[in-house]
């Protein structure tokens, strides 16, 4: 099978979040620092609804979620825990999110941030394939939405030599010393994926930061 552009969801976001929401691992603030305050985060209903089952938001929780840590997608792009904030969303279902948010010390570091983890998740694929030759992964790139500092959308299916496949929703979003990223995923296909309805969240979530 000859490969196309690749992207991929990590294994286990669906099955980690329907398991049971994670704790977070809360870091000191560096000496002197102020402690920020979270940004203002989705709710439940913010969410792309779900025909099968409504969404159930857990707590706003500072720190790095250990999911986000081990996500070779956004793992390395995403805070250091005392800047640092994520909620997860679960249905009843294989459906599932999170929101992870984090607050820089200056706009610069936050337009530096946004590009990072851009070009992390379009890297991706890659980096996954090489770790694991069972599993082959495909990017869609859902273009730019026109919201405060600006944001991006992207698709990500993933589907193993025995035939399992996921579909992953990843946006990332900036407004000011802010970004946000959410992240959708159940089991499927691009078919399956709730396009329209996930950029309406990720416009929303920008707009709640501040």
């Amino acid at each position: 099978m000859s490969k196309r552009t690749r992207a991929v969801m990590l294994t286990g976001l669906t099955a980690l979040t329907a398991a049971g929401l994670a704790l977070g691992t809360v870091l000191a603030a560096p000496a002197g620092a102020t402690v920020p305050k979270p940004p203002g985060f989705l709710s439940a209903t913010d969410l792309p609804p779900h025909a099968g089952s409504s969404w159930t938001a857990g707590a706003i929780t500072a720190g790095v979620s250990p999911e986000v840590e081990a996500d070779r997608c956004l793992g390395m792009a995403l805070g250091d825990g005392w800047d640092s904030w994520y909620r997860d969303f679960r249905t009843d279902l294989d459906t599932s999110a999170r929101q992870v948010s984090v607050e820089l010390s200056s706009v610069s570091a936050a337009k530096g941030r946004y590009s990072r983890i851009n070009q992390d998740i379009k890297s991706c694929a890659g980096w996954i394939e090489e770790a694991d030759p069972e599993v082959e992964a495909t990017l869609r790139d859902y273009g730019k939405l026109n919201v405060e500092e600006g944001a991006h959308v992207y698709g990500l299916h993933t589907e193993t030599s025995w035939g399992a496949t996921d579909i992953r929703l990843l946006s990332v979003g900036r407004d000011g010393t802010t970004v946000t990223v959410v992240d959708w995923g159940q089991l499927g296909d691009f078919g399956d994926a709730p396009v329209k309805a996930f950029k309406k969240t990720t416009v929303t979530a920008v707009n709640k930061l501040h």
